[in-house]
């Protein structure tokens, strides 16, 4: 089923997998403002659609993503001032992570992907790809800053490689081989046609598990990304609690027990909306 609503996306359900696609493959599934805004819709069309519990992130034609559609930002008369108060503000809204999307989401790369584009590749939870793809960041070859992409990118991989990425600009691309050994991505699909094939089977393979244990794993995982050892501990701990008296904390057990499949209950409406409370607010 594909919703029709956008004009920059695709936005289909496989069974219990929701693909969300980049799709302006003309202008390499560059960002416009168009796409930045219907970005925000889409990720919360699929994390609160009940019949989907996996979010696929890929694109249509040759590349994965690019980043900001330079074009745009060099003749609509607004150029970057157009996003000047959201970036302050830090208050932005088209990745997974800046939605606080709740459901597992792989990101599978195809073909380039390059600055804007790490965005999605560090705010998702699992990333594969396409042996032909290739990850270079050119912000700085085009006078721009490398930040928030690069900076969510070091919980994956090695300082230094995406010091190398960040200073060597458009002059050198990234196997996907080279990014599986540094860790950015978990999987190197070949040949690269069997892409969205392999991304729909790992995502009915989560699809399988507690949709509301995954949500309070993938709370607890991510939240300890934002403290120290013992905060993130005490926090996670709170999560595990959480699931405590629910149904498929029974069901779980006793599906093994008998040989036979689990039925999962359906994802509830998030009764916590900040994933990440302080652990010792204070006084």
């Amino acid at each position: 089923m594909t919703s029709g609503r956008y004009e920059t996306l695709v936005v289909e359900r496989h069974g219990p997998v929701g693909w969300l696609i980049f799709d302006r493959p003309e202008q390499l599934n560059a960002m416009n403002n168009a796409m930045r805004d219907e970005l925000a819709d889409a990720w919360l069309e699929l994390d609160r659609d009940p019949a989907v519990r996996v979010i696929v992130h890929t694109g249509n034609g040759r590349a994965f993503q690019t980043g900001v559609d330079v074009m745009e930002v060099a003749t609509d008369g607004l150029g970057f001032e157009r996003y000047r108060d959201s970036m302050e503000r830090f208050d932005l809204h088209f990745t997974a992570w800046h939605q606080g999307v709740g459901k597992p989401v792989i990101c599978a790369v195809n073909g380039l992907c390059a600055g804007g584009a790490f965005h999605w590749v560090a705010d998702s939870d699992i990333v594969i790809a396409a042996s032909d793809a290739q990850f270079f960041d050119p912000h700085v070859s085009i006078g721009q800053v490398v930040a928030i992409e690069a900076i969510g990118l070091m919980r994956r991989i090695p300082a230094e490689a995406v010091m190398r990425m960040a200073f060597v600009g458009r002059h050198e691309r990234m196997t996907a081989q080279r990014a599986y050994e540094l860790g950015m991505i978990s999987q190197v699909v070949d040949p690269p046609e069997r892409l969205r094939e392999e991304a729909q089977r790992l995502g009915e393979t989560i699809a399988r598990n507690s949709p509301t244990a995954m949500r309070l794993t993938k709370r607890a995982l991510w939240g300890a990304l934002e403290h120290g050892l013992t905060d993130a501990c005490r926090a996670g701990a709170r999560h595990l609690v959480a699931m405590w008296g629910h149904p498929d904390q029974t069901e779980g057990p006793a599906a093994f027990a008998e040989h036979r499949d689990p039925d999962w209950q359906p994802l509830a409406p998030d009764p916590d909306p900040d994933p990440d409370p302080d652990p010792d607010p204070g006084p």
